[in-house]
């Protein structure tokens, strides 16, 4: 017996108009409100006590003119959409939102969504193409058949907006404990930190670069997780923990922590980056402490919607050192990419062979 497959959608997929930002909303806002008959990234949660239309929601004056938006129109409606954030100094395209509503096509339209997304970017040569998701809904299964390839998880840790953050930390006990702003000099230090915190496969993968790292705060993207798009919507710092003997040259970094203080109607970020050794207690107080001194000791209502922090499976144990301070474990996501490059082996120099005498 001969089963008939289901009939492909017979919409199209065209780039998003002024005049679809009412429809682009109402879509978004449906597929976040977790409906069996619509399908999304689910990032980082698909309810409370966080929601990704809320999190990520796209004020007009955010959207900036190198970043990209697809619909999927069938029938003279708007069935999907896909959004994407463009980083022009390292040629990489993320992500941010794949929606789609029907109870039978959802995942065809957002394939479709994704193949168009992927034909236009090697058009404009990017080099990277990421997103993050959860594991749910055939989204891990959907990317991979469109050639990402799955290369870790990360936990959305969150601590409530009702819980007082500590007080703001004093100049000297920041100096007590190392801690200091991150200069473009620390560049080299940095990364030699992240090399030593991450896998060497996914630092392949990542290939962050030196001038990235100088970029810290000025809206820097590195380093990479879920959650890096909200820094589009934060005054973003850096700092770091200088190792107390310094190392070998005396720039040893012990830690490195990322902060983002919402604008918008979202939660704050903190990204902690560590030495498997080190103690990140002080890093994570001196973080949250620039939170609760940067909003105005509680003045501010930005305060209430708390504080996200993403952690990567192998950055254990600063996800502990995060509950200890009274965050939780709220999601997990899976991080993919798609690498457009080709890699070729560099020369190098191997050692003379002796041929055997014949």
């Amino acid at each position: 017996m001969t089963v008939a497959r289901p009939t492909k959608s017979q919409g199209k997929v065209r780039a998003a108009r002024l005049t679809d930002l009412a429809a682009l909303g109402e879509l978004s806002r449906l597929c976040q409100s977790d409906g069996a008959a619509t399908r999304s990234l689910g990032l980082p949660v698909s309810g409370p006590p966080i929601g990704v239309f809320s999190l990520f929601r796209l004020p007009l004056g955010a959207f900036r003119p190198n970043d990209l938006m697809y619909v999927y129109e069938q029938e003279g409606r708007i069935a999907g959409l896909v959004r994407v954030e463009r980083e022009t100094s390292r040629d990489e395209w993320t992500i941010v939102e794949l929606d789609a509503v029907g109870m039978t096509d959802a995942g065809d339209i957002r394939y479709r969504l994704v193949q168009q997304l992927l034909r236009e970017g090697s058009k404009r040569g990017a080099a990277r193409f990421h997103v993050a998701c959860a594991d749910v809904d055939g989204n891990v299964e959907m990317l991979m058949q469109a050639g990402f390839i799955r290369y870790g998880e990360e936990g959305i840790m969150f601590r409530a907006g009702r819980s007082a953050l500590p007080a703001p930390w004093t100049d000297e006990a920041a100096a007590a404990a190392n801690i200091r702003p991150v200069q473009p000099v620390d560049a080299l230090a940095i990364h030699r930190l992240y090399t030593a915190a991450t896998p060497a496969p996914v630092a392949r993968l990542e290939s962050i670069r030196l001038p990235d790292w100088e970029r810290q705060g000025t809206h820097s993207r590195v380093p990479r997780s879920s959650l890096a798009p909200i820094l589009r919507f934060a005054d973003v710092e850096a700092f770091v923990q200088m190792s107390t003997d310094g190392g070998k040259d005396g720039t040893e970094l012990d830690g490195f922590v990322q902060i983002g203080v919402a604008k918008e109607d979202q939660p704050h970020y903190l990204k902690v980056l560590s030495r498997p050794e080190a103690d990140t207690s002080a890093l994570i107080g001196f973080g949250l402490g620039i939170i609760a001194a940067r909003t105005g000791k509680g003045t501010d209502l930005r305060r209430d919607h708390g504080v996200v922090a993403p952690v990567r499976t192998y950055e254990a144990p600063v996800d502990r050192r995060l509950e200890e301070v009274g965050f939780k474990k709220v999601s997990t996501v899976t991080l993919l990419m798609k690498e457009t490059l080709v890699r070729v082996a560099e020369p190098a120099l191997v050692p003379v062979g002796v041929r055997p005498a014949r």
